[in-house]
């Protein structure tokens, strides 16, 4: 057979971005050299004067993790792809004799990053960068929170009152490899959901309600862009209403109007917003034992509009990421939800340019 050139090469790349490949249209979109900074002081590496093995380049790193969240990879099928795919090495800058990073590599970079809790510091950056190009918070701002699973733990009784009382069960402490897999701070809650109808096309009378164990992704987009502007991770069980008045609304946002349903609904909430220069639009609650009066179920209806689109960005984050939590405890999962919301923002941030551009 004939050995395949360098012009073979830079041939099929063209072909790959002739096909669309959305990774060039990343690099050609977003500067990553930005991230730089924010990287290198969360790392702080050695100066090399002790020897050993130098680094990888941060933000050759840094775009690792953006591959595997794009495509929801573990670190061994990253390395895996990284080594099979040349989109995955032009995005990296990568040759085909260049040293890949391996699964240990990328583990190792991430849990440094966790541990500095650097991804609020990346976010930021990147919600600067794009109020430089034009897209600040603005209309207003939505508010929601989304459950995002992680694997179940199966634990007994006793264990359970333990881990929520904050303590280690007692049998656990002597087998650190079991500790180090069970997960302590992930939670169970209800998730409602309206009943399919039956064949013969009535509906059930009660709503279902389905357990789940995990997180959760509250989140703060702005009305006219629908990019994310504040994001906070939490347990499963943490009551949505609450996060509100801890730094989720976005004070910088040109409208003052807040949309979200009636989880946000009280008068703590209310009164925190009323304070802070901020208009209600919170859904109202059905009263207790009695039917919602016309006017308040028109109001709603008219929220419920605007208040919707915040539901498009849970859906791209479950159906395109496949969002889900395979990390052990809240710290990982805050990175891996930031990393998430981080990357919506980019693939958001690529469609507005080129819904401009035409």
């Amino acid at each position: 057979m004939d050995q395949r050139g360098f012009f073979d090469v830079e041939d099929r790349l063209s072909r790959l971005s002739d096909l669309g490949d959305q990774l060039e249209a990343f690099s050609r979109a977003v500067d990553f050299e930005q991230f730089r900074p924010e990287l290198e002081q969360a790392l702080a590496y050695s100066d090399g004067s002790k020897g050993g093995r130098p680094p990888l380049d941060p933000v050759l790193m840094f775009k690792v993790l953006v591959i595997q969240t794009i495509n929801t990879l573990s670190d061994e099928r990253t390395e895996y792809l990284i080594n099979d795919r040349l989109s995955f090495m032009r995005f990296l800058g990568l040759g085909l004799s260049d040293r890949v990073p391996d699964a240990k590599t990328i583990w190792l970079f991430r849990e440094r990053l966790t541990k500095a809790g650097a991804i609020t510091t990346l976010f930021d950056r990147f919600d600067a960068m794009l109020r430089g190009a034009g897209y600040i918070a603005m209309s207003g701002q939505i508010l929601d929170a989304s459950l995002v699973a992680a694997p179940r733990q199966r634990n007994t009784s006793s264990e359970k009152a333990d881990i929520k009382a904050g303590r280690i069960p007692e049998h656990w402490k002597d087998r650190p490899a079991k500790l180090r897999h069970k997960d302590r701070d992930a939670r169970w809650t209800l998730k409602f959901t309206k009943a399919k109808p039956r064949d013969d096309g009535s509906m059930p009378a009660m709503d279902l309600a389905i357990p789940t164990f995990g997180y959760k992704n509250h989140i703060s987009i702005d009305r006219r862009f629908r990019l994310i502007r504040r994001w906070k991770a939490t347990d499963a069980s943490a009551h949505d209403g609450a996060r509100l008045r801890e730094g989720l609304l976005d004070r910088s946002n040109t409208g003052s109007n807040v949309w979200a349903d009636t989880a946000y609904r009280s008068g703590a909430n209310e009164g925190f917003m009323e304070r802070h220069g901020f208009v209600s639009k919170v859904h109202h609650k059905k009263p207790p034992h009695r039917d919602m009066p016309t006017r308040t179920r028109r109001s709603n209806a008219g929220k419920s509009v605007i208040r919707s689109r915040v539901e498009h960005v849970f859906a791209d984050q479950k159906s395109r990421m496949g969002l889900f939590v395979r990390t052990v405890g809240i710290r990982r999962a805050e990175m891996k939800i930031g990393l998430a919301n981080l990357v919506y923002n980019i693939r958001r941030f690529l469609y507005l340019e080129r819904i401009n551009a035409t």
